[in-house]
């Protein structure tokens, strides 16, 4: 077992660490940026010195014949134990990228906040402040688990720290096999769209509101007539104790249930001149959110089978309403929240062009 200890002192708050880390960068030359799936940063710590442009105390501890880890102890919850390195923020920026690493613990204590507790984490600086993207981990003990988390490194990143072990909280954890690789390049901005922008209406103006799936012809009659509203957003939305049931069955009898009551009320849209869009609030594959309600996440991004039926439901959708005139648009996810996809998955910009997935295929299908 080999202790070390860098001969500056770690101070236990973020702000110190990324302080020592301008002034060890700012001499430093990348290269260009990663492409997709290379290796930003990966170690095992099986090398000589495989704490070496680490800062902070923490020892090398054998695992089998061969293997070691890291480990970090913390005696004060107060102060904890962090370790950080410096990593290069040039050859990454505008990129999505996953750390992969193995975690264990003994006796580590509560978090007295969320964000507390054993750190696998980056310190990303830019103009505009800090992001501190990082995995979520339990507390207690366990024995050795994978974890990995994805993070955007923004175009204007200047510094990116990356932190292992405990904060705020006391007990001991260790660490192996980390590896950062990027899963996704950066894009180019969009060029500005030829000819005129379509519109989808001729009316001087769009005016409206979100509504709830359960208004009734009166209220709609209200909007329209007495308001003035030519638009409203209908929400195709699971709360309650549907948002729980998870099988793909409950999810079919849901959305069938909504789009008829949908169905129901598109001709007295047309008739007061009210334009529709459709809004997937609850795709296949969300959880319910702290709002009650079943969000754009979790599966959505982490099973394949949750895409493919994502997919072929706004098949279905724009076929079913293709003949509909006051159909006006389509809001294929609300709010899609990424966090980790999963590899056999597409994220949300590559969903286009991933096998099964290619929205201007079918979108245009269902409407011409």
């Amino acid at each position: 077992m080999q202790t070390w200890r860098s001969g500056r002192r770690l101070a236990y708050g973020i702000g110190a660490v990324v302080a020592w880390t301008l002034s060890g960068l700012g001499a430093c030359v990348w290269a260009a940026t990663l492409e997709r799936g290379a290796t930003w940063y990966a170690t095992g710590f099986q090398e000589a010195d495989a704490l070496g442009g680490w800062t902070g105390r923490a020892e090398l501890v054998r695992e089998g014949d061969t293997n070691r880890s890291v480990a970090v102890t913390a005696t004060e919850t107060t102060r904890g134990a962090l370790i950080t390195r410096p990593l290069s923020a040039a050859s990454v920026r505008g990129c999505v990228v996953r750390g992969k690493f193995k975690v264990r613990a003994e006796g580590v204590t509560a978090k007295p906040n969320s964000w507390n507790g054993i750190k696998c984490m980056l310190v990303i600086e830019t103009p505009n402040g800090k992001d501190y993207p990082q995995a979520p981990l339990p507390t207690g003990t366990f024995g050795w688990q994978q974890t990995r988390f994805t993070t955007r490194i923004p175009v204007e990143a200047t510094n990116v720290v990356l932190v292992l072990g405990l904060e705020q909280v006391s007990g001991k954890a260790w660490f192996d096999d980390l590896e950062f690789t990027v899963v996704r390049e950066p894009r180019p901005r969009p060029g500005a769209m030829p000819g005129p922008r379509y519109k989808g209406h001729s009316l001087p103006r769009l005016r409206g509101t979100m509504i709830s799936p359960s208004i009734n012809e009166r209220s709609l009659r209200v909007l329209g007539t007495e308001w003035n509203a030519n638009l409203i957003r209908w929400q195709l939305i699971r709360t309650g104790r549907s948002a729980q049931e998870d099988s793909t069955e409950a999810y079919d009898r849901w959305i069938e249930g909504e789009l008829r009551k949908l169905d129901a009320a598109l001709p007295i849209c047309e008739k007061l001149g009210i334009y529709v869009v459709v809004d997937l609030h609850s795709p296949p594959g969300g959880r319910p959110t702290a709002g009650g309600y079943a969000g754009s996440d979790h599966g959505l991004f982490t099973d394949r089978r949750c895409q493919e039926r994502f997919v072929e439901l706004w098949r279905s959708i724009a076929l079913r309403y293709k003949a509909s005139n006051c159909i006006w648009g389509y809001d294929l996810a609300n709010e899609p929240v990424e966090g980790d996809v999963a590899d056999d998955c597409a994220d949300w910009q590559d969903w286009p062009s991933a096998p099964r997935g290619q929205f201007g295929r079918w979108t245009r299908s269902g409407r011409s």
